[in-house]
């Protein structure tokens, strides 16, 4: 095995140390049969499947098996949700490709908690910040696609004008509690997996959903405007999301 990649595997969390050939094959088979069941069950496309199975390789390294279970439960909200309402969501326009989310979509949601877990050392507020990073994910997908069925309107962020549901930006009341909800989750399987401290677990679920609220405002502007797609602003919102769970520490403890 090389240094490099010895490096990698072995910055695992302390709270649940294991040598490199411990987590890395498990990892492997696990999240090589946990991509091809994303697949089966619609959840992506090969090229989602495919990128799910990469990050969620590197979740699993650098959290343990406890990461990997959260990163589940991130997969069973988002899907669930997305398919929600699925009838009424085709009548307005609104819902997802049938055949799941692409490599750009899967990496948009999860690609920065990858790397956050790949980099959490015996820095704890690393593995908060990839656990951040999911929970933004779940509670983005909960918020906008609960959202969309439940109410008839929407509120622009930046100026609580009256929109449509779905439109870039706009937010609705079942939607932020289904957000608040869903970041929540995530939070209370980390906990119950031991991926972090107790007492740090609730840090990641409000960053998570103050996540979403980052994600709506860069919808409000830029990407209403152009300047960002779909992907670039789930992107950046996760990014936020695990940069305000390092930063929550001064005020959280």
């Amino acid at each position: 095995m090389s240094p490099i990649l010895e490096i990698f595997i072995q910055r695992a969390n302390p709270l649940h140390p294991e040598t490199a050939s411990d987590r890395v094959w498990p990892a492997l088979l696990v999240t090589v049969a946990f991509g091809v069941l994303a697949y089966l069950l619609r959840g992506v496309t090969q090229s989602g499947a495919l990128a799910g199975a990469l990050t969620a390789f590197m979740i699993y390294v650098g959290l343990g098996w406890g990461g990997f279970v959260t990163l589940v439960a991130v997969f069973a909200i988002t899907w669930l949700c997305t398919r929600l309402g699925s009838a009424k969501k085709r009548q307005l326009g609104l819902a997802e490709d049938r055949g799941g989310r692409n490599a750009g979509q899967v990496l948009a949601n999860v690609a920065v908690a990858a790397v956050f877990a790949a980099l959490s050392t015996e820095n704890k507020w690393f593995i908060v910040a990839s656990l951040a990073a999911m929970a933004e994910a779940a509670a983005d997908t909960a918020q906008s696609e609960i959202g969309e069925i439940a109410s008839a309107r929407a509120w622009l962020i930046t100026t609580f004008k009256e929109v449509s549901p779905g439109t870039d930006g706009g937010v609705t009341l079942p939607g932020l509690v289904a957000g608040a909800i869903a970041a929540s989750a995530v939070a209370v399987v980390a906990k119950i997996t031991h991926v972090v401290d107790p007492n740090l677990a609730g840090v990641a679920g409000v960053a998570g959903f103050l996540g979403t609220l980052i994600d709506s405002l860069l919808g409000a502007t830029l990407e209403r405007r152009g300047m960002l797609d779909n992907n670039a602003v789930n992107f950046l919102s996760t990014l936020a999301s695990g940069a305000i769970a390092i930063a929550m520490p001064r005020f959280w403890i």
